[in-house]
């Protein structure tokens, strides 16, 4: 257990006061005063998790509260044991139920990053009965209602109606020519809960009653006429039975709260978790602060990830956010000591109780005011010994105050602590203090804990250079300025500044050249070596901040750039897929067209005025078809085909170019007397003028038309299978991909098809069967046999060709 002086001397009850701030009621102020740093791995990670879930909550929405909550736990309790709860305590009680039902709605929210806090807000009780029956009862002044009971309704009137009665009986007293001289004014009063009127000392006997006061100087008597005794008395009956009902009505709702005051108890307690929680979650946002990694894997940015205590630009929470200069610092793995040696004021001691007071943040479930991936190790102990604790009443000088301290921190201290000291070995000769401290840290290092200390000695500059596990560290200090810059530099030692200050200070340089004079040559050269080596470092440091500057330029450019292709590829598929659109919209309507084309060609006799209509409808359609944005090159037309010399007349079986309808084509049938032949062109027959034929040589192809006449080229019979399926298509769907399935089927020859359509509730297989039914290309239909498919199979024969 952490001793309480330590958390004292690293300030984490000043931390402890930044977060109460941020509580909303009493039950969550306690929680966090008992805040204390633990060694329960599990407990710390399930603290972190809430505070970082409760921060995500409150940066998506900002408007969550525990609203109105209180802590109702003793009314609570005083309603279990019997007792009657007073209207304020009810009232209390309901505004905690609304809110802690709010607040259950608003950490419920089906968001992954909040799944931390579900547990807490599950335990928030929902007591809508309990709810209604208090805002029946009670309103929103904190009077009981009418409309609690029958009986406190009936006689609310009747009191109303006594009170009626009693004054207009008193009005009339006052009122009274009777009574006028022994009035001391036409007034009503109360005394003693009983309506009285002043009368004068001397007529007291002109108005007969029950005296009930008088005035300081005698002169008035405050009497209730015995006329209206009896409507006093009446009216104070009727007030009395009110209080016995409305108590009788608070009794039954504090027996009704007490039936579920386990239920609201444990409602108050989750409400302090989540309150407790948004403390530390706004205390969190206030600092920038993040989730500490503890003893985890490193993270993949971590500089140092063999270290297990790695802070990266750690900042003091209870110093000026904005202004405060971060450090990096890191304990473990090869390095299990860091000696920070520096001038006064530099920033030592606020580096070490950093180091101290995150890692006491951290083990307490507080974010901590470092970089993302920062790492602290579980530690059982912290032990502190920083700043002068001189005691005067035990005649303790400052050192043997710090090694009395020192001393108890040896005898305790083991392989899981962290240990800090502040001017290891100070305050006694410089010599025997530097040896002590040595001596100090070799034992330490013996035991193998983490250690952070501050020194002036020079001697342990050179001790931590040549031993292994320590590492030397300096805060830096601007000569020129005479200031520190509270920048921590591990891996160099401090330098000694004292003669240049004084220097620069003013001092004499004849003094001053006379003090560098008397230090050892060797002691000059290696501060010579230490300002070389804080020169090329602030120059590499320098350097390296440009070069990060400009890889983020860099990747600035990169994401505009990439952004803006990104941008450019949308609009480029946007546009193929409009133009795509487009294009298959006028081929479906060329194909409609070219399908109606070929119904009449079958069905009218074809003459030459007809062709000549029909040639112009199509090269309209060929027209409309649009044009892509970007066109690729137009391929070589191809030389046009050799025609055959008319060496013989035309036979059937001979291909021939037939010019009217530029199309190619076989010759079925010649009618010399019509001087006409009957030609197959594709998947229809057309009579023409033999004139119009052309042979053509074996295996050419007819003459290439130009861009419109290609758009309405016949293809090649295709390879099609003998079976569709078309299970899962809508109906919608049959119409434009079965015809063109049928017209594909013909022009590959297939004597039939098989049309798998299911069976299901029959609406497919209706509409396939009602387009064959009317289907030039179709001679019959029938279902398949049981072994095909039964109902589900259509069989289609084809038309010959």
């Amino acid at each position: 257990m952490i001793a309480d002086h330590v958390l004292h001397t690293l300030e984490f009850d000043k931390v402890i006061d930044q977060i109460v701030r941020y509580t909303s009621f009493s039950a969550s102020r306690e929680l966090v005063e008992q805040l204390y740093p633990s060694t329960e791995r599990g407990w710390i990670s399930e603290a972190q998790a809430r505070t970082t879930a409760a921060r995500a909550l409150l940066e998506a929405f900002p408007e969550t509260t525990i609203g109105g909550a209180h802590d109702v736990r003793p009314a609570v309790e005083l309603a279990r044991r019997g007792g009657i709860l007073d209207v304020q305590s009810i009232v209390a009680i309901s505004g905690t139920l609304q809110a802690m039902r709010k607040l259950r709605s608003q950490v419920l929210r089906a968001d992954p990053a909040f799944l931390s806090l579900r547990p807490l807000a599950e335990q928030l009780p929902l007591l809508n009965l309990l709810e209604a029956d208090i805002e029946r009862t009670i309103g929103p002044d904190g009077e009981v209602l009418d409309s609690a009971s029958a009986e406190l309704a009936r006689l609310r009137r009747a009191v109303r109606v006594a009170f009626d009665r009693l004054q207009e009986k008193l009005q009339s007293i006052i009122g009274s020519t009777q009574y006028a001289s022994a009035l001391q004014e036409a007034l009503i009063t109360v005394r003693d809960g009983r309506y009285v009127v002043p009368v004068k000392a001397t007529h007291r006997r002109t108005l007969r009653g029950i005296v009930h006061d008088q005035s300081s100087s005698g002169a008035t008597l405050y009497i209730e006429p015995l006329a209206t005794v009896e409507l006093n008395n009446a009216w104070r009956e009727l007030q009395l039975a009110e209080r016995q009902e409305v108590q009788r009505i608070l009794a039954a709702l504090s027996e009704r709260i007490a039936q579920d005051g386990g239920a609201i108890i444990a409602g108050v307690l989750a409400t302090a978790e989540l309150d407790l929680a948004f403390a530390k979650a706004k205390h969190s946002i206030a600092l920038n602060a993040v989730e500490p990694l503890i003893a985890a894997t490193p993270a993949e940015v971590d500089p140092h990830p063999e270290a297990e205590l790695s802070l990266v630009q750690a900042r003091h929470p209870l110093l000026d956010q904005q202004r405060v200069v971060p450090i990096d610092i890191w304990l473990g793995g090869p390095t299990s000591m860091v000696i920070i040696t520096g001038p006064n004021t530099g920033g030592k001691t606020v580096a070490l109780k950093t180091t101290g007071l995150l890692l006491l943040m951290a083990q307490a479930g507080l974010h901590i005011p470092a970089r993302p991936g920062s790492r602290v190790p579980l530690v059982e102990q912290v032990f502190a010994d920083i700043g002068d604790e001189q005691s005067i009443e035990q005649s303790l000088s400052t050192f043997s105050s710090h090694m009395t301290n020192i001393i108890s921190i040896l005898d305790a201290v083991t392989p899981s602590s962290l240990v800090l000291f502040d001017e290891l070995g100070a305050g006694t000769d410089p010599v025997e203090g530097a040896a002590l401290a040595r001596a100090i840290i070799e034992r330490l290092l013996d035991i193998g804990c983490l250690a952070l200390a501050t020194s002036h000695y020079a001697e342990l500059k050179a001790f931590a250079y040549s031993t292994p596990g320590v590492e030397n560290a300096s805060v830096e200090f601007d000569v020129e300025t005479l200031s520190p810059t509270y920048r921590l530099s591990i891996g160099l030692p401090g330098r000694s500044n004292a003669l240049a200050i004084a220097e620069r200070l003013g001092l004499a340089s004849s003094l001053v050249e006379r003090a560098r004079s008397t230090i050892s040559r060797d002691t000059v050269q290696v501060e010579d070596l230490l300002a070389g080596i804080h020169r090329e470092r602030a120059r590499a440091e320098a350097e390296s901040q440009r070069a990060s500057e400009l890889r983020e330029d860099t990747e600035i450019i990169r994401d505009r750039l990439s952004r803006e292709l990104y941008e450019l590829e949308q609009s480029r598929e946007q546009q193929l897929s409009t133009y795509q659109q487009q294009l298959e919209d006028e081929l479906r309507e060329v194909r409609s067209e070219l399908r109606r084309l070929r119904d009449e060609f079958r069905s009218v006799s074809v003459s030459r005025q007809w062709m000549e209509q029909a040639e112009q409808r199509i090269s309209k359609l060929s027209e409309r078809m649009p044009t892509p944005p970007k066109p690729p090159k137009p391929p070589v037309a191809p030389k046009a085909p050799q025609l055959q010399p008319e060496a013989r007349p035309l036979a059937v079986g001979d291909q021939v170019y037939v010019s009217s309808v530029k199309l190619s084509g076989e010759v079925l049938d010649i009618d010399l007397e019509a001087n006409e032949a009957e030609v197959q062109l594709g998947g229809f027959r057309l009579r023409v003028d033999l004139r119009e034929l052309r042979r053509e040589k074996g295996g050419a192809t007819p003459p290439l038309p130009d861009k419109k006449e290609r758009a309405i080229n016949l293809p090649k019979a295709p390879n099609v299978s003998m079976q569709l399926d078309m299970r899962g298509w809508r109906a919608a769907d049959v119409q434009d991909q079965l015809d063109h399935y049928l017209n594909d089927a013909y022009l590959a020859n297939l004597a039939e098809v098989r049309l798998v359509h299911g069976k299901g509730t029959g609406a497919l297989r209706q509409v396939v069967r009602t387009m064959l039914r009317s289907h030039p290309l179709v001679e019959s239909f029938n279902s398949g046999s049981a072994g095909e498919g039964g109902d589900g199979v259509t069989i289609a024969k084809m038309v010959a060709r």
